[in-house]
This record gives C-alpha cells, sequence and structure tokens, in this order.
C-alpha cells in the first residue's frame, strides 16, 4: 500500500442547464474501472462555487498528498474529451451557484496571469487517439473563466503543475457515461506513465513554482 500513487479525480455538481452534471457522472464510472492495482484513487464531487473551491482544494492536497490531482468538468461547446493545458487568474465575471463571483475577478490577486501543467497535454492526446479507444480527445488552452478554469488554477499553484483538467461533452453528445470513464482512465494512465517517465518534472515544477511564488 505504501508504494501506491496516489491520485485524486473530481467531477462538479450540477449547474445551470447541466441538471445532470457529466463530469461526475464520468469520475463515478472511473471510480467503477479504477486506475490499476499500483493506483489509490481518490475521488470527490466539487460545488460549482468560488469560496468553497478555496477551502476544498487545500484540504485536497494537503489530506492526500497526491502524486497527480484531475480535475473534470462538462463543456457544453465541447464534441471531444477535451485536456486543458494551461489556467487562467483573471476574467472570472460569472456567478457561480451561490450568485457569487470574486470581487476582483481573480483566483489570486497579484498572481501569475497562465499557469500551465507539467504534462504534456499533446503528448497524452496522441497516445490516447493512438489507443484505438473510439474516444476522440483533444488538446485545449482555454478552460473557460468559470469554475473549471479557477479550480485547475488554484490546483496547479498548490500542486506545483502535478494536476491536471479534463473537460468532458454533455451525456450523450455524444459519448455515453461508459464511454467517458474509459477515457479519463486512459488519459489519467498515460499521465501518470509521462510523470513516471520524465523524472526532470519535479526539478521543472519545483523552480517553476518559486518563480510563482516571486509574484505573491
Amino acid at each position: 500500500m505504501a508504494n501506491k500513487k496516489k491520485v485524486v479525480v473530481t467531477g462538479f455538481e450540477p449547474f445551470g442547464n447541466h441538471a445532470v452534471n457529466s463530469s461526475w457522472v464520468a469520475v463515478q464510472e472511473l471510480e467503477r474501472l479504477g486506475l490499476g492495482e499500483a493506483v489509490d484513487l481518490h475521488v470527490c464531487e466539487v460545488p460549482v462555487e468560488y469560496q468553497a473551491v478555496q477551502g476544498l482544494l487545500p484540504s485536497l492536497w494537503r489530506e492526500h498528498q497526491p502524486q497527480l490531482v484531475v480535475h473534470v468538468g462538462v463543456s457544453g461547446l465541447a464534441t471531444t474529451v477535451l485536456l486543458e493545458q494551461c489556467a487562467h487568474n483573471k476574467g472570472y465575471k460569472r456567478l457561480d451557484n451561490c450568485s457569487f463571483c470574486p470581487a476582483s475577478q481573480c483566483c489570486m490577486d497579484n498572481g501569475p496571469d497562465c499557469i500551465h501543467s507539467v504534462l504534456d497535454m499533446d503528448a497524452v492526446c496522441q497516445r490516447v487517439n493512438d489507443s484505438g479507444l473510439g474516444v476522440t480527445v483533444s488538446v485545449s488552452k482555454d478552460a473557460g473563466r468559470y469554475l473549471c478554469d479557477y479550480t485547475y488554477y488554484t490546483s496547479l499553484y498548490l500542486g506545483r503543475g502535478h494536476s491536471a483538467f479534463i473537460h468532458v461533452p454533455p451525456l450523450g453528445k455524444p459519448y455515453s457515461s461508459e464511454d467517458l470513464g474509459r477515457a479519463l482512465q486512459a488519459a489519467i494512465q498515460e499521465m501518470l506513465k509521462l510523470l513516471e517517465l520524465d523524472p526532470k518534472h519535479d526539478m521543472h515544477c519545483n523552480r517553476k513554482h518559486q518563480r510563482q511564488r516571486e509574484h505573491f
């Protein structure tokens, strides 16, 4: 047990027109499938609330001390599974489920405009698409300036880049919950392989995090 990799995967609660949030449905399907015997998987449903995210994410990182945290969100515009490469600090104008948004419209005051994952999402995308999964995966650099982007930015900062964000389409447009669960499983397994293959990730990540901290 002590040698198991720890991975946290989150989905979001319903919001707006998404009475059923496919992100949480997909994460529950992933929980059923698992990530293999060598991985200790913890899943969590995240409220669509800015202030709740600021309280929940530090506790997730602190409690589990994971090798990787993957957040999953729904995009009504997506027709493929999207791997987000980076997250943004500014532009949070949309109200959350509590009719709240940050007065500064920022995730972190004086934080860097953008934080990138240490993971090469293009490489993950190619590996999953080459595997014959039957679910198309694409890469994005705009997570949407709402709770998805906000959560990802917070987690990238807390985890020194060891985080990922995956956008999934609504259920049936075109993929089933089983399809989305398999896509999450395949993408996260490839992410873990990349982290294992490149020991420089930790070194690069620590340096980047130190540079980011100088801005705070």
